[in-house]
């Protein structure tokens, strides 16, 4: 196989059950069928289709490190792990209430994680595309913590000219202080992104958010824009039970009036969710409906998106989204995820910082206080997974885009997967272009079944065996998950 210089030419051999093949058609009804879990998260399965490719503990930072080298480009991503609450609808790594004031710690094990990959790598010789800062809420932060964070980062790291700096915040925080917002703007972030999920009251009650309510928004909103920011973005969640199409139209509506440049859309997940017991009632003839709606909706209030694509932009030749996240699902860019549970992404592996399982601060800054990097789980992955996570993160904007593609792997996209291009194109449900494969109107409605089509084989084997009535993991993850939350 021939390569590109910027990409690497070894990966993992594959086990055996990512060696199989499976009949499209069997693979895309198995995705349908399972639709709460076949979606843009990869891998499912993890500790049955991932295990084989774990690096052990001693073997970590050599691995790690091999990973993350040979290319120079690449964007990077901090993890606030902090909430005032935790929403009944979050998989994310946030901790309980008992540590949310060990803020200035976490900043300062943060930064010193950020100072040894720059000694490890020499980070400075990287070009940066772009930097999130995530969650949890990181308004939740001290003004002061944000700032000595972006600090840490200029000093080592350097952004290029076409990049930007995101941040995330909760209605309540935003309209509660608006000197930190306009803060923001002045230590140079460029976008704003502000969670409303929904406003029908009984159902925010139902996801712990009731203080999140409507009475913020309009406040939140004028100090966003008092605060210098012409890019905001509003979340809206869709696909709960009890969750009406009218009560989703009033959503959609009450977003619109509040005239952000940019709505992203996301249809609940359920996994690891204190909710994950509701997933049954919630089936594709009842989330199909509101996402249709949501797109006549927003197109006829001036926001538009290729079929399948999330956020919906109002500003021509903005895609809407950050230019991490941009870069991430357009180009398959490696990333650097920095804080408690991160995922680092590159050409050959995944990783996921300490944290990530227990969702508590202790192995994290054990871990840094060490000198360590704090890692809990590396695979060293197969080209097939590499392939599978490039192209169910590209369903965020509704196309896996062909040159990118070949570029990171060494292989034409149409080459790879060759029968499921066929058995997608010949049923209307993508269209193959000189730039993208993309989703087409009608392949909206299936993306459950088609984004399987295009995961290692050892998902394929998973979901295809998986009968949604039997299974247990849902259950077995809400219980993990209110086992880390329940304190929240």
């Amino acid at each position: 196989m021939t390569t590109s210089s910027s990409t690497p030419t070894r990966w993992r051999a594959p086990a055996p059950a990512d060696r199989a093949r499976y009949d499209p058609a069997d693979v895309f009804a198995a995705g349908l069928r399972n639709h709460h879990i076949a979606n843009t998260a990869y891998p499912i399965a993890h500790q049955r289709t991932f295990k084989p490719y774990r690096v052990a503990r001693r073997d970590q930072r050599e691995v790690a490190l091999s990973g993350l080298s040979g290319f120079e480009d690449m964007c990077l991503y901090v993890h606030v792990p902090f909430c005032e609450t935790r929403c009944s609808f979050c998989e994310y790594t946030v901790v309980a209430k008992d540590e949310r004031d060990e803020t200035t710690v976490y900043v300062d094990a943060l930064i010193r994680e950020l100072e040894l990959y720059d000694e490890a790598l020499a980070l400075s010789g990287r070009r940066f595309h772009g930097l999130d800062i995530g969650g949890g809420t990181p308004a939740y932060l001290p003004l002061h913590d944000i700032e000595r964070i972006l600090a840490a980062i200029r000093a080592r790291c350097s952004l290029t000219p076409e990049s930007d700096i995101s941040i995330e915040t909760t209605p309540k925080l935003a309209a509660a202080d608006p000197a930190k917002i306009a803060g923001y703007r002045g230590l140079g972030i460029d976008r704003i992104s502000m969670g409303i999920q929904v406003i029908q009251p009984d159902l925010l009650r139902v996801l712990n958010r009731a203080q999140n309510g409507v009475e913020h928004h309009y406040r939140a909103v004028d100090n966003i824009r008092a605060g210098g920011f012409d890019r905001l973005n509003l979340d809206l969640m869709y696909g709960f039970a009890g969750q009406s199409l009218d009560s989703w139209r009033a959503t959609l509506a009450h977003a619109i009036a509040l005239e952000p440049e940019y709505i992203t859309l996301y249809r609940m997940r359920y996994k690891l969710t204190r909710i994950s017991h509701q997933a049954d009632a919630v089936t594709l003839a009842a989330v199909r409906p509101m996402a249709t709606l949501a797109k006549q909706m927003l197109a006829a209030a001036g926001y538009h998106a290729n079929p399948g694509k999330t956020t919906y932009s109002k500003v021509p030749g903005d895609v809407g989204t950050s230019s991490y996240l941009a870069r991430r699902v357009q180009t398959g860019i490696p990333y650097l995820g920095l804080g408690l549970g991160a995922q680092t992404f590159t050409h050959t592996t995944i990783a996921y910082n300490d944290g990530a399982a227990a969702k508590n601060l202790g192995p994290y800054l054990a871990s840094v206080a060490r000198d360590r990097l704090p890692i809990q789980d590396l695979y060293d992955l197969p080209l097939r997974h590499m392939m599978g996570k490039m192209c169910a993160v590209s369903f965020y904007f509704g196309e896996i885009q062909r040159a990118p593609f070949e570029d990171k792997f060494g292989v034409a996209l149409e080459r790879v997967f060759a029968d499921e291009i066929e058995f997608l194109t010949a049923r209307r449900l993508m269209v193959l272009g000189d730039e993208a494969l993309s989703l087409t109107a009608k392949g909206v409605d299936y993306k459950n079944g088609i984004i399987p089509l295009f995961a290692a084989p050892s998902i394929q084997g998973y979901l295809i065996e998986r009968d949604p009535e039997q299974a247990d993991d849902l259950s077995r993850n809400r219980k993990l998950a209110l086992r880390v939350a329940n304190s929240s």
